[in-house]
């Protein structure tokens, strides 16, 4: 018979399944006994917060074609590298990019353009996860931002073996956060939707 034990601090508990009880021999004579138990996986959550990342990089010439202006695919190299480091972060494993929902290319990106790369979580399901990455475009000589670029990227958390493996829940604290994971879950949806017409 299995019973649950309960240790650790006030505010992380966790828990054991109890599956025996032995003497313990270590000590002669001794009448003790010590317990015998399997840990039981405790998925704890994660804010928002702790997995966002900025990065920031300059558009130098090699990233753009003779006119001046940045090649999309180094603007979409540095939206997965940034939304990537979210997804790791947060499941501390290995993941890779399943799939890339949405980009938009807002305006144009000019060589000598300092970028920033603001990456969150928008929704954890049970191994994979929604990060949205905003890119916004500053002019070092005027001071004027531009949204330059926004994509919603799908990332999936692998184990030791390359099998798909749980991640932590995602916390919401704000109004903000609440609001994006609706339409990141919307978005799940019609995703799955559309892969079971496809089938």
């Amino acid at each position: 018979m299995e019973a649950r034990l309960r240790y650790g601090l006030h505010d992380q508990p966790r828990w054991a399944t109890i599956t025996a009880v032995v003497p313990n021999t270590h000590l002669t004579g001794a009448k003790e006994f010590c317990i015998v138990s399997r840990e039981e996986k405790v998925r704890e959550g994660k804010r928002v917060r702790d997995s966002s990342v900025v990065t920031a990089q300059m558009m130098i010439p090699q990233d753009a074609n003779p006119a001046g202006n940045v090649h999309g695919g180094v603007v979409v190299k540095i939206i997965d590298e940034a939304a990537g480091v979210v997804a790791a972060r947060h499941a501390r494993s290995n993941v890779v990019t399943a799939a890339i929902d949405r980009l938009d290319l807002h305006t144009p990106v000019l060589v000598g353009d300092l970028l920033f790369f603001k990456a969150s979580l928008n929704y954890v399901g049970t191994t994979s996860m929604e990060i949205g990455v905003r890119v916004e475009a500053e002019n070092l000589m005027t001071g004027e931002v531009r949204h330059a670029a926004s994509a919603y990227l799908t990332y999936v958390a692998l184990d030791g073996k390359g099998h798909p493996r749980e991640v932590p829940p995602l916390i919401l604290e704000t109004g903000e956060e609440r609001q994006r994971h609706d339409k990141a879950k919307a978005r799940r949806e019609m995703r799955l939707a559309e892969r079971n017409r496809e089938t």
